[in-house]
């Protein structure tokens, strides 16, 4: 008998001694997969596993590999990781396929609110994704450039922009000072969306009518605009070939371009650090200029999604709402990611860490979706129509008003497929 009694003593204390193992870590001892772009931070996986008890086997590619990857496996029906990239530009395709799990019951209500672009990642109510990294559109200016030119107060409307552009030049700051990529890749397409916006307009209407092809329209006046920056010797020539990485970290950085008229928030870390960028200590983000003088500017967040296939969702979600934490989102800044929270922002910006900060937060505010209406299936199939035609006009090899035709005939295209 008092064998007995000492061993159910014994059982309840190890009950109340051991609550970490089976309360605070609940899947400690699992393994998940985690597919993401290249590269992150070293300490992810051994981190997660300290504070969880489970174990990540985090894989990295290229951006531009992971898509494949994924499509390949997801229409052969396997899984290929538990958790993966998911970018705001697949939304409507990955949705149209059910590939991915809605994560609205496991997310809670207050962690949407915090994170605002959470809605591109929204179709027919149906949450598919946790944006990680914030990347909107800003533009990068080096303030430097501006002072040296006598330009005291940044640009607001485009007028501004060309004429402090020109000031620049003609004080041979910067031979070409406007960097902009003109090659057949995305970053073109994403230049042209913001100056569509910076024009007062969209590139569809509700029904997914293209309304760039009037030389009135906004997406017209900005290819046009494009034009006229690169005929004007504002932009360098060899930007047809060029990747927008190219341009930032090939020529901004090193200072031989003082705008970068479509901004990523998150380089503003290693501009600024002189073991990576000859202008440290001289960039700064600013608002969107536009014709109007109110700034626009819309997201291209990227989340985090789990795929309908994984066979370990539980662990899949703990770790998607530990890497989109605020906790670790500020941490994460660290490695060049713009935190998704507004708390987060917030917190960056009070204790002086945060690049641009008030910049940064007020144009946060403004992010809109480039497509409202929701991303369609078919935009990479656009977006390729539209970097193709950039290209060419800026090769002499198409007018403008060729250039929005063959986007339009490539939007009727992709629609019919």
């Amino acid at each position: 008998m008092r064998k007995k009694f000492l061993l159910l003593l014994t059982s309840a204390a190890l009950a109340i001694a051991l609550p970490a193992a089976a309360q605070d870590k609940p899947l400690a001892g699992k393994s998940i997969t985690v597919l993401m772009p290249s590269p992150q931070g070293p300490d992810i996986a051994s981190a997660f596993e300290a504070e969880t008890g489970i174990h990540v086997d985090l894989q990295t590619l290229s951006w531009d590999d992971i898509r494949p990857k994924l499509v390949t496996a997801l229409v052969a029906g396997t899984a290929p990781a538990d958790v993966t990239e998911f970018d705001w530009s697949w939304t409507g395709q990955f949705a149209a396929a059910d590939w991915y799990m809605p994560l609205n019951d496991v997310v809670d209500a207050d962690t949407i609110k915090d994170i605002g672009v959470a809605k591109i990642f929204t179709v027919d109510g149906k949450l598919l994704g946790i944006p990680y990294t914030n990347d909107f559109r800003v533009m990068l200016v080096n303030k430097k450039h501006f002072a040296d030119a006598g330009v005291t107060e940044m640009p607001k409307t485009l007028d501004q922009l060309v004429a402090a552009a020109k000031k620049i030049k003609e004080k041979g700051i910067a031979t070409y000072p406007i960097g902009l990529p003109l090659s057949a890749t995305e970053g073109a397409s994403t230049s042209w969306y913001l100056l569509t916006k910076a024009f007062g307009g969209e590139l569809f209407d509700k029904d997914f009518n293209p309304l760039f092809t009037k030389p009135d329209s906004a997406g017209y006046r900005a290819l046009a605009f494009e034009l006229m920056l690169l005929k004007e010797g504002l932009v360098d020539p060899a930007s047809t070939g060029l990747k927008d990485s190219q341009i930032n970290e090939g020529i901004f950085s090193q200072g031989l371009t003082s705008i970068m008229i479509s901004g990523e928030p998150g380089r503003l870390g290693s501009m600024n650090d002189p073991k990576q960028s000859k202008v440290a200590g001289q960039v700064e983000a600013i608002l969107v200029p536009t014709e109007s003088g109110e700034t626009r500017s819309f997201g291209l967040p990227e989340a985090l999604a789990i795929p309908n296939v994984s066979p370990n969702k539980d662990a899949a979600v703990a770790f998607v709402k530990w890497f989109t934490s605020r906790e670790f989102q500020k941490k994460n800044m660290a490695n060049g990611f713009l935190p998704t929270r507004t708390s987060a922002l917030s917190e960056l910006n009070s204790e002086g860490k945060l690049n641009s900060g008030d910049a940064l937060i007020a144009q946060s505010k403004t992010v809109e979706a480039l497509f409202p209406q929701g991303t369609p299936p078919w935009y990479p199939q656009f977006s390729s129509g539209v970097n193709t035609a950039i290209n060419s006009v800026a090769k002499g090899q198409m007018t403008v008003d060729q250039a929005v035709e063959s986007i339009a005939y490539a939007t009727k295209q992709a629609m019919a497929q």
